[in-house]
Parts: structure tokens; C-alpha cells; sequence
């Protein structure tokens, strides 16, 4: 099967217990990167005062590379774990990868 990249991005508040999730599965993700990101656009909704002023939201994103299968497998295991989790996904086909 392919490799994919799988993103996810989320509220700064349920990062944390995300970052727990897969690390507690290193047969599902071997590794992953994680950053933090503004969330912008109508259906970011802005609730405190410093979001109201900034016009964006926090957020972290996660990223992580490996077969479709397994990708597809860590969403159902965050769905199944963290069901209110607000997150965000989306999933792209690798064309290339490697270190240099």
C-alpha cells in the first residue's frame, strides 16, 4: 500500500492528550511532527478576547508519513479515544520521501 501524509490540526487544549495517543501506538506511527499553526476562516470560531483581536485561532498540527492502512487506523483510533476532539484531517499521497 502507499505512503500518505495524514494532518491533523487541532485545538491547542487537546494536543497534549493527541501526542499521547500515538505515542502509545509506535506500531500505528513510528514518529511525527508536531507545530504550531493559526487557525483562520469562517469555520474557525474565534471565542476569547486575544483570538476577537488576533482574527485567528491556535492550533497544533500534527503530521505523519506511513501506509494508507495505518493512517486510516490512527483517525479511527482517535475517533474511538478522543470523540469530542474537534480535530481537523486530511489525508495526501507521498510521491517521494527520504532523508538527504
Amino acid at each position: 500500500m502507499a505512503d500518505v501524509l495524514l494532518s491533523l490540526t487541532m485545538p491547542q487544549t487537546i494536543a497534549q492528550e493527541v501526542e499521547d495517543l500515538l505515542l502509545s501506538r509506535p506500531d500505528l506511527v513510528p514518529g511525527f511532527t508536531a507545530s504550531l499553526a493559526e487557525g483562520h476562516g469562517a469555520v474557525m470560531p474565534l471565542v476569547d478576547a486575544a483570538e476577537l483581536v488576533s482574527g485567528h485561532s491556535p492550533r497544533t498540527q500534527i503530521r505523519m508519513v506511513g501506509p494508507e492502512d495505518r493512517m486510516r487506523q490512527v483517525l479511527a483510533l482517535i475517533k474511538a479515544q478522543l470523540p469530542q476532539a474537534n480535530l481537523f484531517f486530511w489525508l495526501v499521497p507521498v510521491i517521494a520521501m527520504g532523508r538527504l
